[in-house]
């Protein structure tokens, strides 16, 4: 069963050098474009991301960076379609409770999370600037995901160095192996 993977980016969008970019061009994954990446409204990019997963003839993967966690996050608590989704690697979600995060994101907070009902795992480094790596773990255990700590690769984006990024890849597509045959059953029976 073939699988559409959809590339959730976070504020400003993810640039050359980013990984998103990287399997935007090397795989042909579908990157979310939102309306504003300066200004993020939380409700215009869940609303976006929802038409996005209706148009989809096919089970989706979501391979969400930084901001775009949390919109995986916000639009799981409130889409009646989560069913379509096999499930989702959230890679380097920032601490939306950090006392100096940036007013554009302020739309954000209180940050949404509830248990996700597709399989997701969450990957942070040790030294994210946005995000310590104790909230990450927690974030995860409250998004029902498996956390993977990658040790010290700063933001997980284009300054990493990580090209692009097979181990993510593999993780992602790990993901999709036993979601396929869940996604399946819980279509079945909807």
């Amino acid at each position: 069963m073939a699988v559409k993977v959809l590339l959730l980016p976070g504020w400003q969008n993810s640039g050359p050098g980013h990984w998103q970019t990287a399997w935007e061009s090397l795989h042909g994954d579908q990157r979310v474009l939102q309306h504003d990446w300066l200004q993020p409204l939380r409700g215009d990019w869940i609303t976006h991301l929802e038409e996005v997963v209706q148009q989809q003839t096919e089970p989706v993967l979501l391979a969400a960076h930084s901001l775009g966690c949390h919109l995986t996050l916000a639009w799981a608590a409130l889409s009646r379609n989560t069913q379509r989704i096999a499930g989702a690697l959230l890679v380097a979600p920032p601490d939306l409770l950090q006392a100096n995060l940036p007013p554009q994101l302020y739309s954000w907070r209180p940050p949404m999370c509830t248990r996700l009902p597709f399989p997701a795992m969450l990957v942070a480094s040790s030294n994210d600037p946005f995000c310590s790596q104790a909230a990450a773990e927690q974030l995860a255990s409250d998004a029902g995901a498996t956390f993977h700590a990658v040790g010290a690769l700063g933001h997980i984006n284009a300054e990493s160095g990580l090209g692009d990024w097979p181990e993510g890849r593999a993780w992602l597509q790990a993901l999709a192996k036993p979601a396929a045959s869940s996604f399946i059953s819980r279509t079945e029976s909807t």
